[in-house]
């Protein structure tokens, strides 16, 4: 593997800007600063440092995102701007989110290009749990809690699957509500089947993997090798 593909798929530098830092002197093979991109690495063998700082390659490429309301999730849109083009270009070409939020929806997405790892986080069989914080038009009682936990029908004909409901501190008009399904609009529907509305949503979590709360809206950052193992183990891997 070239050197400068290397460094583009370890970090979220472009590859034209990994040439340049590479004939800048900030990378070094095995100890010994290397200006020619074209070098040859072996990924699982050569040891590779950006900045003094030594990078592990990864077949596929994970990212977290705050997504902001107002962008849709998908890779394109004719009509609205996607989370996806909040990414520089050399990342659009071969990312994707994970399963869907709504265009009004803030908070925790995950953005790869590992197929399979998608395709176990959304698939309800998974059970991976996604955790979102909800304000509501009224105040919901401890019973409404309740159905939403066992399951309520949203008009698709099967009742949702079983879900975790608490109160968001003191008041009774903000829950987190998690879900291992993904149905279309399905926490505002499972809100709208006991009565209520939901005013704001945002994904708190996908299993254990938290949002990052430094990060702010818009703005996303690579998985840490613990984070991806988070995800892995969400899933059963």
């Amino acid at each position: 593997m070239r050197l400068d593909k290397f460094i583009n798929d370890c970090t979220s530098i472009g590859r034209s800007s990994a040439r340049n830092e590479i004939r800048s002197g900030a990378v070094t093979v095995d100890g010994a600063v290397v200006k020619k991109p074209e070098t040859a690495v072996e990924p699982d063998k050569t040891k590779v440092c950006y900045k003094s700082a030594e990078l592990h390659y990864r077949q596929f490429s994970y990212y977290m995102m705050n997504k902001p309301a107002g962008y849709v999730s998908a890779r394109t849109d004719n009509r609205s701007k996607t989370i996806i083009d909040l990414m520089p270009d050399n990342l659009r070409e071969k990312l994707a989110p994970v399963g869907r939020l709504d265009k009004d929806t803030e908070g925790l997405i995950i953005i790869t290009d590992d197929g399979k790892l998608t395709h176990d986080l959304i698939s309800p069989v998974k059970h991976v749990y996604k955790k979102y914080y909800c304000e509501l038009r009224d105040e919901i009682n401890d019973e409404d809690m309740k159905k939403l936990e066992t399951g309520v029908d949203i008009g698709d004909g099967d009742v949702t699957l079983p879900a975790k409901a608490s109160y968001a501190g003191d008041s009774k008009d903000k829950i987190y509500l998690s879900i291992c399904e993904g149905r279309f609009h399905q926490v505002k529907r499972m809100l709208y089947a006991v009565g209520n509305e939901v005013v704001y949503l945002k994904r708190e979590s996908m299993g254990d993997l938290p949002l990052d709360s430094s990060l702010q809206k818009g703005e996303f950052r690579m998985l840490r090798d613990d984070e991806i193992q988070l995800l892995n183990k969400a899933t059963g891997i």
